[in-house]
């Protein structure tokens, strides 16, 4: 049986500003504009990229927003709850997994623009594969911080709590 410290070490994974691993894993060889595009981005953006993301037990990765679309894959270890804010303010939440017949699923999508974040709710780790397109630049990356989420968000004051630091 694999542990997190096996894929931590033999994937390199190195530790992400919003909590647990990661590591880039692939990148598009393509660029795309914002004249290709709905959404208004400054310059250029990679086509897609793709990560690796861990979490261990306990750990959460704290509520953040990108311009960019952003599919979620299980690939081992525990499901991983994925929760998201959607621009109305409404709460959604899905568990990243295999064991379908207990509603868990393989893949999630997290739309660009909703707030969103992870946590591991189970005992162990989840290994998961992301990929943003267009491709993630942390310039399009918003952390959020507490007071400002529970202001906007105050009927969902407990996920924001477990989500976001002081």
């Amino acid at each position: 049986m694999y542990s997190a410290e096996y894929f931590i070490k033999n994937l390199n994974l190195e530790k992400h500003v919003e909590g647990g691993y990661f590591k880039q894993t692939f990148a598009s060889s393509e660029n795309i504009t914002s004249n290709d595009l709905r959404t208004k981005f400054e310059g250029e953006r990679i086509l897609w990229t793709s990560i690796y993301f861990l979490l261990m037990d306990g750990e959460v990765s704290n509520f953040h927003r990108l311009k960019s679309d952003e599919m979620w894959y299980y690939h081992a270890g525990s499901p991983l709850t994925v929760y998201m804010i959607s621009p109305e303010g409404e709460l959604t939440t899905h568990e990243l997994g295999l064991n379908v017949e207990n509603g868990e699923v393989p893949q999630v999508l997290v739309p660009k623009n909703y707030i969103f974040g992870s946590a591991m709710n189970h005992e162990g780790f989840s290994l998961v594969g992301c990929m943003v397109s267009p491709g993630f630049e942390f310039r399009d990356f918003e952390l959020f911080k507490r007071d400002y989420l529970l202001d906007l968000y105050p009927q969902h004051e407990e996920v924001i709590v477990k989500l976001t630091r002081d």
